[in-house]
This record gives C-alpha cells, structure tokens and sequence, in this order.
C-alpha cells in the first residue's frame, strides 16, 4: 500500500489541474463578454486572413525543408553530425528578438549579404513584412519539424530496411514503400504544431511585421489594448483567435501520434552508403541548415560583444527583473506540474482513459496564447487593482503556464514508471508519506525536474508577450528593453543586451538540467 498521503496528493493534483482550466477559462469568459460584435471590419478580415496565410505558409515551408533535411540526418553518419543535432536544439530556447535580431545581421538591410549585394552594384534586402515573418517563423520551426521527423525515422524498424535491401529496392521503392508511411503519419502533425505555433507568434511579428498589411490577429489585439484601448475589439479578436486555436490543437491531438523508437533505423556506425547527386543533394542540405541556423548565432555574438559596454544600469535592473521573473515562473511551474502529475497517475491506475483526456486538457495552455490570457486577466483584474502595477506577477504566472504541457510531458512518464518500480520497493520497506517521495520518488525524478526547471525559466527569461502588453520603465524585463533599444534604433546596445539575455537563458537551462542529470 502507497499510505495514506497518497490519494490527499492524487487529489491536491486533479484539484491543481482543474486550477490550470478554471484559470485559462476565466480569462477567456470575461473576453466572451467584452467582445463586441459590431467592431469587427474589414480590416479585422484581411488581418485575420494574413494571419492564415503566413501560417499556412511557414508550416509548409518548414516542412517541405524539413523532410529532406531529417532525412539526410537520418541516412548519413559524418563528422559533427552529433554537433548540427545540438544546433537543432538551440532555436527553442533561443528567446524569439536575439532570434530576429541575429537574423537581421544576416538578411536585413545592414547584414551581410546586403553588404555582399552593394559590392555588385545591388541594392540591400528588405526582409519586413511577409518574407521576414516566415523566415524566422522556418529559423525557428525547421529544427522542431526535423526532430520530431527524426523520431519517425527512428521508430521504422532496422527490418524493414534489410528486407527492402534483400528484395532489390530502389532508393525510389524503399522511400515509396518503408518511408513514406511514417511520413504519412507524422508530417499532418508536425504541419499542424507549427501552423497552430505561427498562428500564436507575436514578438517575430511585431518586430518584423512592417504595417498594417502584415499584421496578425496577436499583434492588432496588442494594438487595440495597448494603444487604443478598444477592449471590444481586442475582445472580439481574441475569441476569433481562440477559437481558432481551440480547433487547430482538437485536430493537433487527432493527428498526433506517439512514435516510438524501436532500435532506430539504421545502427549508429556506417549509415547508408549515397552516391552521386544524392549524396551532394544531402550534403548542400546539412550545409544549408548550419548556415540558416547557425550564422545568425555567430552573428548575435560577434555583433552583441561590442555592445555591452554600451548598457547601462537600467539594463543590469532589467536582467534582475528577469532573472527573478524566469526563477519564479520555473518553481511555480515545476510545482504545479508534479502536484498535477501525481495526481494524473493515480488516476491512470484507476481509470486509464479518464487520465489520457485529462492529461489531454493540459494542453489547453498551448491552445491560448499568453496574450489572450493577460487581456482576459486585463479584463478581470480592470477596477479591482491596478495590472500594470502587478505586471511581473501576472509575467509569471502566464509563463508558468505556457511551460506547465512541457513539464507535464517530461514528469508523467517519468513519475509513472518510478511508482511501478521504486514505490513498490517503498511500499516494501514501509515507507509512507513524504519519506516514501523523499527516498523513493524524488531521486528518480531528478532528471524531468531540473529539464522541466531549465525549460520553463529559459523560455519566461526571454518572453516578451505579456510585459509588452503590461510593462512600464519602472517593470521592463530584458526582452523589453532589447525591444525599446531596437524600437531607438540603437542597434549596438540592443545587440549586446541581446547576446545578454541569449547567455542567461541557456545558462539557466544548462545549470537546472546539469542539476538534473547529477543523480
């Protein structure tokens, strides 16, 4: 037997889930009943429709590059291929302005290949508006797509491969008949994650938007809050967004399949042999993905040193607001996340499916996105307290909840698996209550829990939604100020607090999952 503490958790976790909906809930009520209806023009339908298409597109994008770029990672083994996988990791940490900012010294006006253009009598890039939008939106979603198709590739069995070889196949007949199934199951998917991702993002939009004709419903719920206090409007499009959202992650769960590795495709060592164009086809590929992902890095670098002597003490209290905002966010969330994940597998043990469409409902975070969720507690906090006096608050409860379905993902399984094993051994021994956690579950949780911690305040370090919406001079995070210096056209000092807050967000993710993996 677990004791007796066991169902008080179980039951403090599905009581701290149903907290994550009535939160989420809330906000979206209160906009239901700002919304008006009458607001909404034709300039609200062609916003609408922008925000369509550049999801539609980056999603298409990111994946037609993406299958022959998981591909080639999946059939070749070369040098530094263990290194280019790590690159792939680095966009979804990398907070989303060092991002624009990196690839500006790369595509924009003053970047580099407008300066290679000038010396051939060319004139320079012009990356705002639509093309600035899905190039950062591929930055930061081919390495996602690739990653999630190289698990697809893992996850064919080695004897597949081996008959096809056995029985003569082509390239052509063994990529028609051993990969394009799995294809057909994991690309609606993946298409469907980014679709759902770009339709929510803000930061790449607002900084590399350009004008009203390329501006997303994110961005004009911003404005109308921000900027013209129409709260009906911002309400209305809000709804449309969510609504949207609701329906993008309903088809997200259909689609989505868990794809399990067994034993991988091919063995580590020797990969399959390519020859001729294949071969260079594949090669132009990994190059091009270390230079699209990689140059804008280098550049943040070499461009943001010089700039830090350039920030002054309004930019160190900034990083203070930040640090303390992203430690916030990662304890909150790594709280919640256990409670909920305790009583999610309790649950699990009894009623299976219950536990699957609960743990489902968790994902209603990445189906609101933070700017919905600050203008509903706009909405609701309005006449009662001040927000923009409670702005950092309201940043950390936000960013814990974006982080909560990534952490739950990491502790459930997790959780699951050492209740199956050392809790029986506890239950053995006798061990009860928060000795049985202590000695038994903890130790075997130590890994999800620093990941879960290093994500969650890696990604609150570098936001910048809800402080644009709520921020002043006396609350900026590090993200709003790089966003101010940008918006100054001081280019130098918003390149070294960018290469400043790029260096605090992977530190603290390095340092809590160093933390994780010193069992």
């Amino acid at each position: 037997m677990a004791g007796g503490a066991e169902p008080v958790i179980g039951a403090v976790g599905l009581v701290l889930g149903l907290l994550v909906l009535a939160v989420c809930a809330a906000p979206i009520a209160a906009l239901m009943q700002a919304a008006t209806p009458g607001t909404w023009a034709g300039a609200d339908t062609a916003i609408l429709r922008f925000t369509l298409m550049q999801a539609v597109l980056s999603a298409l994008l990111s994946v037609a590059l993406a299958v022959p770029l998981a591909r080639a990672l999946a059939l070749r083994r070369f040098p530094g291929r263990g290194a280019l996988l790590t690159l792939l990791g680095a966009p979804f940490l990398l907070p989303a302005l060092v991002a624009v900012l990196g690839l500006l010294a790369i595509w924009g006006r003053g970047g580099v290949i407008s300066d290679g253009l000038a010396l051939v009598g060319r004139g320079p890039l012009d990356i705002y508006g639509l093309g600035g939008i899905l190039l950062a939106h591929v930055f930061f979603n081919l390495p996602l797509v690739t990653r999630l198709l190289l698990q697809g590739w893992a996850a064919i069995p080695a004897e597949q491969l081996r008959l096809a070889a056995g029985l003569g196949f082509r390239p052509a007949d063994q990529f028609r008949h051993v990969e394009w199934p799995m294809l057909r199951e994991v690309v609606p998917g993946a298409a469907l994650l980014v679709f759902l991702l770009c339709t929510t993002s803000f930061a790449i939009a607002l900084t590399l938007g350009g004008g009203p004709g390329s501006t997303t419903v994110e961005v004009a719920i911003y404005q109308a809050i921000r900027f013209e206090f129409d709260l009906g409007r911002a309400g209305l499009l809000a709804l449309v967004q969510t609504g949207l959202c609701l329906c993008l992650a309903g088809l997200l769960m259909l689609a989505g399949r868990p794809v399990t590795a067994q034993g991988g495709l091919l063995p580590e060592a020797g990969g399959v042999e390519r020859h001729g164009w294949r071969r260079g086809a594949d090669s132009a590929l990994l190059l091009g993905a270390v230079a699209l992902l990689g140059l804008p890095l280098l550049a943040i670098v070499l461009r943001g040193l010089p700039g830090l002597a350039e920030l002054d003490g309004s930019v160190l209290r900034a990083v203070g607001r930040s640090l303390a905002v992203a430690l916030s966010s990662a304890a909150i969330c790594v709280l919640w996340a256990l409670g909920i994940a305790a009583g999610l597998v309790r649950l699990a043990e009894r009623l299976p499916r219950l536990a699957r469409a609960a743990e489902g409902a968790m994902l209603i975070t990445l189906a609101v996105s933070p700017f919905v969720l600050a203008a509903g507690l706009f909405l609701l906090l309005r006449g009662r307290v001040d927000p923009f006096a409670i702005a950092l608050p309201m940043v950390v409860l936000v960013n814990a909840l974006m982080s909560l379905p990534f952490a739950l993902r990491a502790l459930v399984p997790a959780l699951a698996l050492a209740r199956r094993t050392d809790g029986r051994l506890a239950d053995a021994l006798g061990l009860r209550g928060w000795t049985r956690w202590r000695v038994a579950l903890l130790p075997r949780l130590r890994g999800p829990l620093g990941f879960s911690a290093g994500l969650a305040a890696a990604l609150s370090m570098g936001d910048l939604g809800v402080i644009a919406l709520f921020g002043s001079t006396s609350t900026s995070t590090l993200p709003l100020v790089v966003y101010q210096l940008m918006g100054a056209y001081r280019m130098e000092a918003a390149a070294g607090a960018a290469l400043l807050l790029l260096a605090l967000s992977l530190a603290l993710f390095a340092a809590f999952d160093l933390w994780g993996r010193r069992a």
